[in-house]
């Protein structure tokens, strides 16, 4: 029985726990970064935003969420019910298992895996599928429409944020997470003290803003919102969905928005390091600074989003095919001369 405990039991559980503690505050940053969205863009108009449930409208997620557990989950006669409960789920399940290879401090990584990035590449790409069978299920024009777009869209700044993902591995010489960020260590600069001038964002600043860009498009995020156009398309591609189903992609969308922010972060902002390596900023853990930073790049997302008005779809075609592309293909080609020229390559002669 003690053989079995040890190889089986406690693993399983040490597992399980590991898996609570990413997912539950997770879902607990999903429902106050609604909040948060419309405190910001209230403030930025000079609103108030949500302040009556709950003191300074604390509790309004809450109120939200349990509003749409009480609806009544309405399959439309004419959709594929299977295909079209299964979108939502989809959809939520891939954003949380993304979580998976993020590291939010040394050593505190649920899966350390060597290919830690090509797996969050691989799961971004796989939430198109969760889009576009909720369009075709539901049976409807509007939302078929939507999903269309949305698929188009998320696919088409997937290319640029491949080549921005290319750089960054060709300065680091690795595809594992934690190495990304302890790549950023290196002092470069050879100032005496490691710092935030260490980190990758601002030796790749132009890929830095195309890979935020490219974010805001890959989450369906303004002034990238083609998807739900609310003028032309209803509500895009959920359009049928209510209840549950409709709170699963409210959810989805917002723990993408979360973890693209980690993936900005862990690529181009140092992850868990603190911004200069001296006494007060090190006393501070580092997932508590690896969250500071992701609540900073959210933030801009919201800030992009109270500011910009919404693109037209084929400027946004154009955008990710004809300035993106060619420009993340030429600066992937001009780094990787760079690190030649000057034998900088990782794991090279030095």
């Amino acid at each position: 029985m003690e053989p079995f405990l040890t190889t089986y039991v406690w693993p399983t559980l040490f597992i399980v726990a590991q898996i609570l503690a990413i997912i539950l505050p997770l879902l607990g940053a999903v429902a106050y970064l609604t909040l948060a969205e419309r405190k910001v863009i209230a403030g930025m108009q000079l609103r108030k935003g949500p302040n009556v449930v709950g003191p300074f409208g604390l509790l309004q997620p809450l109120a939200d969420g349990l509003k749409l557990l009480m609806k009544e989950t309405i399959i439309p006669a004419s959709s594929n019910p299977a295909v079209f409960i299964l979108a939502p789920m989809l959809t939520f399940v891939l954003s949380l298992i993304a979580w998976a290879v993020i590291p939010f401090g040394e050593g505190l990584v649920v899966s350390d895996i060597n290919v830690g990035i090509l797996y969050l590449f691989a799961i971004s790409s796989l939430g198109v599928y969760g889009i576009v069978m909720a369009g075709w299920a539901s049976n409807s024009m509007y939302a078929f429409l939507g999903a269309l777009r949305s698929a188009a869209q998320m696919v088409s700044y997937e290319v640029s944020i491949g080549f921005v993902i290319i750089t960054v591995l060709l300065c680091v010489g690795s595809l594992n997470l934690s190495d990304v960020i302890m790549a950023q260590t290196d002092n470069w600069l050879k100032v005496g003290v490691n710092g935030f001038w260490d980190w990758y964002f601002i030796p790749l600043f132009p890929m830095f803003i195309v890979f935020f860009i490219s974010v805001l498009a890959e989450t369906n995020r303004a002034p990238f919102d083609l998807p739900e156009a609310e003028a032309e398309l209803v509500s895009g591609y959920n359009v049928e969905y209510s209840a549950i189903a409709f709170a699963l992609f409210f959810l989805g969308e917002y723990a993408n928005m979360i973890l693209m922010s980690a993936m900005t972060v862990v690529l181009f902002l140092g992850g868990w390091l603190p911004p200069v390596d001296i006494a007060p900023f090190t006393w501070i853990p580092g997932p508590v600074w690896f969250v500071v930073k992701i609540a900073l790049v959210l933030f801009c997302f919201l800030w992009v989003r109270a500011t910009f008005p919404r693109y037209r779809y084929d400027q946004l075609m154009r955008l990710g095919w004809k300035v993106f592309l060619p420009f993340s293909l030429f600066w992937v080609i001009l780094v990787a001369g760079f690190l030649v020229a000057f034998d900088l390559v990782p794991g090279g002669p030095a």
